[in-house]
């Protein structure tokens, strides 16, 4: 059997502490200068901790920022999509060459070893990393919104941040001691952050005819307001896995990061944190991580033309807008239909919604029943009907 992919780096990062490091970290912490973390930041230290952003040890200083925002790679050179940064409006007791406990309210998540404080430039960052400064754009709203100065430095961590779905919150080690248990060494990444249709039904099972099998991966962290809740994505998943899919052939993971919308950008840090997780492949598909009319629909697919596929590692798999053909009887796309608009039948996102919220089920050819029935219900929950 062939060894598993290497993690992005070489080395699978794990910065979390036990045993009596742990209790004299967390008995330290308590004389610690504090900086309360927010939801993002939370899954940032969460990734890092677990090796999903390997080979990052902690938050990103000012040479991996800058090298990151400017030109995709941290200092080192190896390619990276996105910053990293852990950011505050006021430094008050805060220096570099002191540690810092890094908390979710009261109760302290890690220490972080202050090793530089930088200023960020949110303008040239949000026009490289989103292609825009349009305050519109949630991440960019959130670039705006957040401090100025970056806190750089390793990370030592107590505690993992309390996240949703437990049981599902796999980290790279678990993920590849289980591929590892199944045997297989083929596998395909798919990341979401809406309910699965047909469309995406089409794409996994095409990849799985080439691989031995999918790491099915939604993002559970902060998203927008009118995405659909993450509960309610588990549990489409779960109604569709039950009954199309071979139980030995897919595994449901949640990944804990928060959503960007940065597009390109995101789709490069997305295939490199599952490489972490010991994918081999990714799904890329139209409009990867995007949003509104910010990127082309497939500029997160050519993106990976600026890399090297050594650089990269992770083989991307690159599929077409897909939608049901009633002349082909099936899910197709342009690549493998010959017939015109008029035998199409696809939804876009918001007309799903606005059907939802009439109570009415979306047509099998673009959702499956057993989805429907999950999205009318948490539709009806939402209305308090």
């Amino acid at each position: 059997m062939s060894a598993p992919i290497p993690p992005h780096g070489g080395q699978l990062i794990d910065r979390r502490l036990t045993g009596a490091a742990r209790e004299a970290a967390l008995e330290r912490a308590q004389r610690l200068p504090r900086v309360a973390l927010n939801e993002v930041a939370l899954a940032d230290l969460e990734m890092i901790a677990v090796g999903a952003l390997s080979p990052l040890m902690g938050f990103m200083t000012r040479a991996d920022y800058l090298s990151v925002r400017d030109q995709m790679r941290l200092a080192s050179g190896l390619p990276w999509g996105l910053p990293v940064t852990l950011t505050v409006h006021t430094l008050d007791r805060l220096r570099a060459g002191r540690e810092v406990a890094l908390t979710a309210g009261d109760q302290p998540l890690a220490i972080l070893e202050l090793e530089e404080v930088y200023e960020l430039d949110p303008l040239r960052e949000a026009q490289q990393v989103y292609r825009t400064t349009d305050p519109a754009h949630p991440g960019v709203a959130r670039l705006f919104q957040q401090g100025r100065m970056a806190l750089g430095g390793a990370v030592h961590v107590i505690d993992l941040p309390r996240g949703p779905f437990p049981a599902l919150r796999l980290t790279p080690a678990q993920t590849r001691a289980e591929f590892a248990a199944r045997g297989w060494r083929r596998i395909v990444a798919f990341q979401t952050r809406n309910p699965i249709h047909r469309a995406h039904e089409y794409m996994h099972k095409v990849a799985l005819e080439i691989v031995d099998g999918l790491l099915l991966h939604p993002l559970v962290g902060e998203t927008k307001a009118d995405d659909v809740p993450a509960d309610v994505r588990i549990a489409s998943y779960r109604a569709l896995l039950a009954t199309y899919y071979p139980a030995d052939r897919v595994l449901l993971a949640a990944f804990p990061a928060a959503m960007r919308y940065a597009g390109p950008r995101e789709a490069i840090w997305h295939a490199i944190a599952r490489k972490n997780y010991g994918c081999t492949h990714i799904i890329i598909g139209r409009d990867h991580a995007g949003l509104g009319s910010y990127y082309g629909s497939y500029d997160a697919q050519r993106i990976f033309d600026e890399f090297t596929a050594d650089e990269i590692g992770i083989t991307p798999l690159f599929f077409e807008h897909t939608f049901y053909c009633r002349a082909c009887a099936s899910v197709v796309s342009r690549k493998t239909c010959p017939h015109d608009s008029s035998c199409h039948v696809a939804l876009s996102g918001t007309q799903v919604r606005a059907m939802l919220a009439r109570g009415e089920a979306p047509p099998p050819e673009v959702t499956r029943p057993e989805v429907a029935a999950v999205l009318l219900e948490a539709m009806r929950r939402h209305n308090g009907v």
